[in-house]
Order: structure tokens, then C-alpha cells, then sequence
């Protein structure tokens, strides 16, 4: 299913809008939860990049440091059509740091926050702040308005983005043949396990926003802890765990697909089992693969949600998301890029 087949929360879209017209009109910005400890072999950087890939990011700071690329180290990818800020680390044992505002690039800004003890590594981040402008609008302002409202009261379906899936989708067809037996490169694997798992889970959700229930409970569910990985259940639904639902402490989750039997109960395990059985040689393969069986929440929050008007026919949209979500998810809702 793709992106533009995946069911809306609220219905279609009030707006159609251009995003990414030029790299300012999507700034990321990374929340690490974390500063520098002040001591170590390992510059922490700041870097502030337009219209650069993070992997030739890093290879630049390596080739500018005079180290390995394997001695850099970062948290997350981040787009490549925008501007990003995020923060790198570099091994540098027995050595001073260069002189970091000599970085030769003009589309890259470094900035030294001083040394930490340890590489930074892959998903070590808390989630990351979106600054996105929207131009060239054309539909009802008014209910744009009832849509953004809507959005920060209830969150949207926490869909994975289309970014997951690779150009035109294709990382899902290529699982399908990794399983039937072709043979792929270590990263490409995971790559493409990430994106099988991605297809059941937004099956499951797409079902249950068409039947109302991605932010409500259902018979047999497993919550999700906001802001962890941590989940608990299926039990009897209280008047506690309402209250918990409310204010955004747990959400219903759905299936990460993996080895063994999903652990939700009753209805909404019927529904796991049923839509992971459409893709069964998906299922089989990352059983298989020896993939554990592991959930993510069915609903997302848009943390500090805020929106204005802009002259000349745009709006600005600001929003916090926790790591693993997409801000394209956040903006589906609202309008049609």
C-alpha cells in the first residue's frame, strides 16, 4: 500500500501545497537528550548543512580531520532537500581538534561543542524539531484551520513515510526477492527487513484508522509508553488506562512482524494475524531472518504544535516528533505535497 493509498484520520486533505520549493522550507532540527561530557577522544560537532547528504557529511569531516570515515560517528540520517542541524562526533586519540570554522564547504556550518567520551551511534536521539513552510496553497483556509486543530488535539496515525520505502516503493518488492534467495549486502538487508516489517505495520494501521480504533482501544490490545519502547498487555481496559490514553501516556501499538506470535489478544490479534497473512512470504521471511517480534504506537503526537499564516500564500507549521517518526506523516494530513 502506498503512501497515497494509506487512509486518512480526518479525511481527504484541505489543502494542496509545494514543500521543499528551496532546502529553508524544511529545517530539521536533532534533540539528542544529551550534552558533551567534556572529556574524551571524540570531538562533538554541531553541523548545520542545506542540500547535503548526511553520509557525504560525514565522510568530508573524516577527510578534514585526517581519520577513517569509520571514526565518525552520528545519530541519524537527515534529509537532503533541507536544512539540517545535528550534532557528529569524530575520533581524534592524542589529537587536538583542527580548526573546525576551516571546514571548506559553504553549505556546511561545523561548530565544536567540545569532547565526549564515546562515539555517537545510530538512533541514539530523542526525536528531532521541524520547522516546515508549505507554499503555493490552494484550498479552504478555514478548514485548514479545523485540520491543524485536529491535528495537535488527537495526533495523526503514526504511520512510517514513504521515505522507508525507498524510490517509487521498491525496497518492499526487493524483501520479496531477498527471501525467495537473492543475495544482498549486509546493509541492503537491513534496509530491506526494515521496510518488510514497515509493510505489515502500516497494513494494520491503515485497518485501523478505516475502523476508527488507531486511537482507541480494541479487544486484546498492547499499549504502547509514550517515548519508549516499552509496552504492556493485552488487560481488562480501566478507567486508569483511559485517563492514560487521554493525555497522550499510551497508545494502542501496532506489530513490528518478527519470529513467534504477535502478543495481542482477541480482536485486535485477529486483525495482526489477518493482515500479516496478505503478505505471508513478508511474514515467513522475517520470521525467518530471525527478526523478534517487537511494536511501535499506532498514534503520534505532534509535540509543541504551532502554526501561522505567511504573506505571499504559505504557511509555517513547527512540531517536535520522537525518533522514528516522520514529519512527512505529520503533514499528509493537512495537506496534498
Amino acid at each position: 500500500m502506498t503512501d497515497n493509498e494509506l487512509p486518512f484520520a480526518f479525511g481527504e486533505p484541505p489543502l494542496r501545497a509545494r514543500l521543499r520549493t528551496q532546502p529553508e522550507d524544511f529545517f530539521v532540527e536533532e534533540i539528542l537528550g544529551y550534552e558533551a561530557d567534556g572529556a574524551g577522544e571524540h570531538a562533538f560537532l554541531r553541523v548545520e548543512k542545506r542540500g547535503a547528504n548526511t553520509d557525504w557529511v560525514a565522510r568530508e569531516l573524516a577527510k578534514f580531520a585526517g581519520t577513517a570515515p569509520m571514526n565518525v560517528g552520528y545519530a541519524g540520517m537527515k534529509d537532503r532537500h533541507a536544512v539540517t542541524r545535528q550534532v557528529f562526533t569524530v575520533q581524534l586519540p592524542g589529537r587536538a581538534d583542527p580548526d573546525w570554522s576551516a571546514f571548506p564547504h559553504a553549505d556546511v556550518r561545523v561548530e565544536s561543542l567540545g569532547r565526549h567520551s564515546r562515539k555517537i551511534k545510530r538512533g541514539a536521539l530523542r526525536g528531532n524539531r521541524f520547522v516546515l513552510v508549505l507554499r503555493e496553497l490552494d484550498g479552504d483556509r478555514a478548514a485548514a484551520e479545523t485540520r491543524l486543530r485536529q491535528i495537535a488535539e488527537h495526533g495523526v496515525p503514526n504511520y512510517f513515510g514513504e521515505q522507508r520505502f525507498g524510490l517509487g516503493g521498491n525496497n518492499v518488492a526487493q524483501a520479496r526477492a531477498m527471501f525467495g534467495g537473492r543475495r544482498v549486502d549486509r546493509d541492503k538487508r537491513s534496509i530491506l527487513l526494515s521496510a518488510a516489517r514497515s509493510h505489515i505495520f502500516n497494513g494494520v494501521l491503515a485497518e485501523r484508522v478505516i475502523s476508527g480504533t488507531w486511537n482507541a482501544p480494541m479487544d486484546g490490545e498492547i499499549w504502547s509508553l509514550e517515548g519508549s519502547r516499552s509496552w504492556f498487555g493485552p488487560e481488562p481496559f480501566t478507567d486508569t488506562l483511559a485517563e492514560r490514553l487521554a493525555r497522550f501516556d499510551i497508545h494502542p501499538s501496532g506489530p513490528l512482524w518478527g519470529r513467534g506470535e504477535t502478543p495481542a489478544a482477541d480482536a485486535a490479534g485477529d486483525l495482526e494475524r489477518a493482515v500479516a497473512a496478505r503478505d505471508e512470504d513478508l511474514a515467513k521471511g522475517l520470521a525467518d531472518a530471525r527478526m523478534d517480534q517487537e511494536r511501535r504506537a499506532l498514534r503520534l503526537q505532534p509535540r509543541e504544535f504551532t502554526w501561522r499564516w505567511l504573506d505571499g500564500d504559505a504557511l509555517e507549521v513547527s512540531f517536535g516528533l520522537p525518533a522514528g517518526a516522520y514529519a512527512t506523516t505529520v503533514i499528509r494530513e493537512l495537506a496534498t505535497t
